[in-house]
């Protein structure tokens, strides 16, 4: 049987720096209280939740839930739900389901992407294989429906609608933009339906299932979607860190596998020949390590890369998507909520991993 990777602290200390941003000041201190008993309580029921009879099956769910994670998008969903009547039963067995069905998706993806890392430790289809990855993948899913299954049908709903546009933005990120298709515009489209819309219902669920006033759930439904747009877009420039240890994945991972990131779209639309020159290295390079060359062959075009201002244009666009996100909390009431989740947004656009 394959050990666990080593446990890394507390679930607490990886989300420290976070919370310590978004809940900074006495304004906001009773809340960080209430969204720390909240999270607590959504880490002991994930690690019931995970917990499988089946002894690999168990090992299998678990190995990446063990590996860390800041636990964002149940913490959008204890935020909100402070719009309401607070974290009430529905509201954790949500947000742990939506939390499943993010860990689920990072089963798959890592296996699509061909990626060697997560979290820091090996990326599970590199410990098991492929088909073991994607079945713990598809009993994540499954377990993640029956929790939304004990709340009501509109949780169902919730569950079916997000499930749905996470698959539609892993095949059209598979496929590809199709002629006459914007290459930036479809790949937004699919940071929206991959990365987006589980923020954006984790933060609807707060709502839903605290029994907040119903015309919260749109605003804050487009502010987690746009703030998840924010996120992916972050991450984009994250990926081409030099700081593996921090981030926690080799340099350029989506790239060397062949997956297009915005700063590599913005390259594309450069017209001076250096750019285009650094693409067709990369391009290059890609289509050399498909046929089996050592992935360092993307080292210095990738630093290149990292160094060219298409990249700190990216991240100049994910602070645009984070300031559209706090546009749309608009129709909620001033008070510490909302300032929150205001700092949420900017939190998300401001971090190194």
């Amino acid at each position: 049987m394959t050990p666990r990777p080593a446990t890394p602290g507390s679930q607490f200390a990886s989300r420290l720096g976070v919370t310590e941003r978004i809940f900074a000041g006495p304004r906001l201190r009773k809340l960080l209280t209430t969204v720390e008993v909240g999270l607590d309580q959504v880490e002991e029921r994930l690690a019931g939740e995970l917990t499988v009879g089946d002894s690999l099956a168990d090992v299998t769910s678990r190995y990446l839930y063990e590996a860390g994670g800041k636990r964002l998008r149940p913490m959008l969903s204890i935020l909100t739900a402070q719009l309401g009547s607070g974290v009430t039963d529905h509201v954790i067995a949500g947000a742990v389901a939506l939390e499943m069905t993010h860990l689920g998706s990072l089963y798959h993806d890592d296996v699509m992407d061909e990626a060697d890392r997560r979290r820091g430790v090996p990326s599970a289809h590199a410990v098991w294989g492929n088909s073991v990855a994607i079945l713990t993948g598809d009993l994540l899913f499954s377990r993640a429906s029956q929790l939304m299954a004990t709340i009501g049908e509109r949780a169902i709903r919730m569950q079916a609608d997000t499930f749905e546009r996470l698959v539609l933005g892993q095949m059209h990120e598979t496929v590809g933009a199709q002629a006459g298709d914007d290459p930036v515009d479809f790949y937004l489209q699919v940071l929206s339906d991959k990365t987006g819309s589980l923020i954006a219902a984790a933060a609807e669920a707060g709502v839903v299932f605290s029994d907040a006033p119903d015309e919260y759930a749109a605003p804050v439904r487009e502010f987690g979607e746009r703030v998840g747009v924010a996120f992916q877009l972050l991450d984009d420039v994250i990926d081409l860190s030099a700081d593996a240890e921090e981030t926690g994945k080799v340099p350029g991972t989506d790239l060397r596998a062949g997956v297009p990131t915005m700063p590599y779209l913005l390259l594309g639309r450069a017209g001076d020949p250096s750019s285009q020159a650094l693409k067709a290295t990369i391009d290059d390079g890609v289509a050399r390590i498909a046929d089996g060359a050592d992935p360092a062959i993307l080292d210095a075009p990738l630093a290149s890369l990292r160094e060219h201002p298409v990249t700190e244009a990216t991240r100049t666009l994910a602070h645009q998507w984070a300031d559209r996100a706090v546009a749309a909390l608009a129709p909620l009431p001033d008070g510490v909520v909302r300032e929150s989740l205001t700092r949420f947004s900017q939190v998300m656009v401001d971090r190194s991993s």
